[in-house]
């Protein structure tokens, strides 16, 4: 349950507001009518998310943040205001604060703002989870896995967090990369400092630039006050930007300076605002091609790229698929209200034959998928999506010259193209997996299935069919 903290001595109307868009069932919402008050509550028990009021009887608002950012710079605090100038507010968001909101409240504001607020606040205070275990199914994110391509992953995180220095992630599209991110930011020195993400491919080019920077009144059309931007509200903590590649050009020029001197100005300003910040990026594109292509900057490439960690896609990952599937049907499980607790032989066989190119995003989701038409406690392989049909990757594989051959069945082309990958990488079961676009495990299995005892050395019967 979330638990949220009003500072404000307005006595029935803005309680009121906050506790109709936030409802007890899902919510705790104390009040303190007083600065003190509510400083001796995050004394005693810190909340999630504050609202705090800029004027309060027994001090300023602002005095009362800068407390609250040494008790925790973690929690993130929202202040309301009924002056529309919200100068005081502005100074805040420079501080460090979350965001600002006028009186009277808007209540669909109200519920955007807290909710993306208490999201910010569970990410940094949830253990983003380096296991080679099965975790706990009741957190919601968790790093797992105990494959070789993921140890290596934890050895880097541990070798960097406490370094201090810019880190780029790399990997496909839903492997994970903002997990590792949170792994590097909790377990480095700015641990109790904040922690904010941007998706830099999910904003428009012409605001992207404001979000990172900030801007002067009067910048643009539209630009009616001043905006403190990611860069100095997150001064003395982490930032990490998702999908760097795809930031424009001349955006990246600007990074760079950042990245060299701390300093930067806002859009349509000429003051130099020093900042303090950890910069960690993630892409999915391949940032040296791009640079060759002169669609990223080679300098900021290098500068990212002081120390640079992979992540592995789903499909190289072996023996972790059927520790996910079972974290991740326990867990939704529980959160439709599925009474699902095992998970059919057959349909993990039709899991571990897929490729996943969508990864560990796409396997979240093909689960829920297969949980909603779900009835009983063992999730079956009629419940999954019909486009998981397996060995559709042996089906593309060149398995030599009569692979159409008129009356061969599935499992003929599937064993000689077993047979044809295991001869070309000389019995190397781990390129021959990877030729065929499934796990190790699912190959020894089939091995074992086909009575393939000595895969170097066909049968004569093998021989004709593979040549």
């Amino acid at each position: 349950m979330a638990r949220l903290l009003l500072i404000d001595d307005e006595p029935a109307l803005v309680p009121t507001q906050v506790r109709q868009a936030f409802p007890a069932s899902e919510h705790h919402v104390e009040v303190a009518r007083t600065g003190a008050d509510g400083l001796a509550r995050i004394h005693a028990r810190p909340p999630d998310v504050v609202l705090l009021d800029l004027r309060l009887p027994d001090q300023s608002g602002l005095e009362v943040f800068q407390e609250i950012r040494r008790i925790d710079a973690r929690i993130p605090v929202i202040f309301i205001t009924a002056a529309r100038t919200a100068d005081a507010a502005i100074e805040a968001m420079q501080q460090g604060a979350y965001d600002y909101l006028f009186k009277p409240l808007d209540l669909r504001q109200l519920q955007r703002v807290v909710s993306e607020a208490l999201e910010v606040s569970r990410r940094m205070r949830e253990p983003a989870l380096v296991n080679e275990a099965a975790a706990d199914p009741d957190i919601d994110d968790a790093i797992i896995g105990g494959c070789p391509a993921m140890r290596e992953v934890y050895k880097a995180i541990g070798r960097v967090a406490a370094q201090d220095v810019p880190v780029l992630i790399t990997g496909e599209s839903g492997t994970g990369k903002e997990l590792v991110a949170l792994a590097i930011y909790q377990h480095g020195p700015r641990a109790k400092a904040p922690f904010l993400a941007l998706n830099c491919a999910a904003i428009p080019e012409n605001l992207l630039e404001s979000e990172l920077f900030g801007h002067e009144k009067g910048a643009f059309t539209g630009a009616d006050r001043r905006r403190i931007g990611k860069f100095e509200q997150c001064s003395g903590g982490t930032i990490f930007l998702d999908e760097v590649g795809d930031m424009p050009l001349a955006l990246q020029a600007k990074v760079l300076r950042l990245m060299q001197d701390q300093s930067f100005e806002r859009v349509g300003g000429s003051e130099t605002v020093r900042t303090d910040v950890r910069l960690i990026a993630a892409t999915h594109r391949d940032l040296k091609a791009y640079c060759e292509e002169s669609k990223f900057r080679p300098d900021l490439y290098y500068r990212l790229g002081v120390f640079t960690i992979h992540l592995p896609a789903l499909r190289e990952r072996g023996d972790d698929l059927p520790m996910l599937v079972m974290l991740y049907v326990r867990r939704f499980s529980r959160e439709l209200g599925r009474e699902v607790r095992e998970v059919d032989p057959e349909a993990m066989e039709r899991l571990c034959d897929y490729t996943w190119p969508g990864n560990v995003r796409e396997l979240q989701s093909v689960l829920k998928q297969a949980l909603l038409r779900a009835s009983g406690t063992v999730l079956l392989s009629a419940f999954l999506p019909t486009d998981l049909i397996p060995n559709v990757r042996v089906m593309n594989t060149p398995v030599g010259a009569n692979r159409h051959r008129p009356g061969v069945t599935l499992s003929e082309l599937e064993r000689e193209a077993i047979q044809d990958c295991l001869i070309r990488t000389g019995g190397n079961r781990q390129r021959t997996a990877d030729l065929l676009g499934i796990s190790t495990r699912t190959l020894l299995r089939k091995i074992r299935t086909y009575g393939m005892e000595d895969p170097l050395r066909p049968s004569p019967i093998d021989q004709d069919l593979l040549f």
